[in-house]
């Protein structure tokens, strides 16, 4: 069956608009074209459904394309990516809104989003939004700024912990993917059992690496203060560190 962009939009339930940005970012094929006459298949209706139903599960755009370029639609990657997409606040805010919102010119967000440490959630719109979780990151960096750190100097720092972090991260996943979502030998699918892994995993793993860098860095700086012979500051710092504690807050 053939239909023109109007009956297709119909029968998928969705905007002529939607279509036309899904073929922008390359989600839909283009239509074939008979003379002047733009013609859309049931191959287009199957990917535009199968984008609506990927959507209702709460996946962003940017998981819906990973899916199917991977040209993966099993129900266990499906669960898997709506648990992923569940750990992120809806997005809300532009990068306008958090510019004003934390009370810095958009020129330190523009920074932060060309060094890579600033990713935004991608809204159906395709366009970047930020979550309340981003904006209290972001008030955090806002804070360490007036302890003193110059900002060139902390964006800095932050990308070489960034990079390092995302090849660990890349790492994790791979583990992750050959130990626990091992590809199956037969043909079930058991993404509830994987999902349900990850939702455990996850807040383990945040709270044993940000236990690990805290613990790191408390003893690097107790051993630098030794190595100076500060006992009054050594003694102070011996004290808070005897207190200090990781605390990790998983919603």
């Amino acid at each position: 069956m053939e239909y023109e962009v109007t009956e297709l939009a119909q029968a998928a339930g969705l905007s002529v608009d939607t279509i036309r940005y899904y073929q922008t970012h390359g989600l839909v094929p283009l239509p074939a074209r008979a003379g002047r006459k733009a013609v859309y298949t049931e191959d287009h209706l199957g990917r535009l459904l199968l984008i609506r139903s990927m959507a209702a599960k709460g996946l962003s755009l940017k998981a819906i394309r990973m899916l199917l370029e991977r040209d993966a639609s099993q129900r266990s990657d499906i669960a898997l990516l709506a648990a992923l997409e569940e750990e992120t606040d809806g997005p809300a805010y532009s990068s306008e809104d958090l510019a004003r919102r934390l009370g810095v010119p958009l020129a330190l967000i523009r920074s932060a989003e060309e060094a890579g440490l600033a990713e935004g959630q991608e809204a159906a719109d395709g366009k970047r939004r930020y979550t309340d979780s981003d904006l209290n990151a972001a008030r955090g960096a806002i804070r360490l700024l007036a302890h003193g750190f110059p900002l060139t100097k902390l964006l800095a720092l932050a990308i070489r912990h960034d990079r390092a972090v995302r090849k660990t991260c890349d790492s994790a996943i791979d583990l992750f993917d050959d130990h626990v979502r091992k590809p199956r030998t037969d043909d079930s699918d058991d993404g509830e059992a994987v999902t349900k892994a990850f939702r455990e995993l996850l807040p383990l793993v945040t709270a044993v690496v940000a236990h690990h860098f805290q613990r790191v860095l408390v003893n690097r700086a107790l051993r630098r203060l030794k190595s100076k012979g500060d006992e009054p500051t050594l003694a102070l710092a011996l004290r808070v560190a005897a207190r200090s504690k990781v605390r990790v807050t998983w919603q």
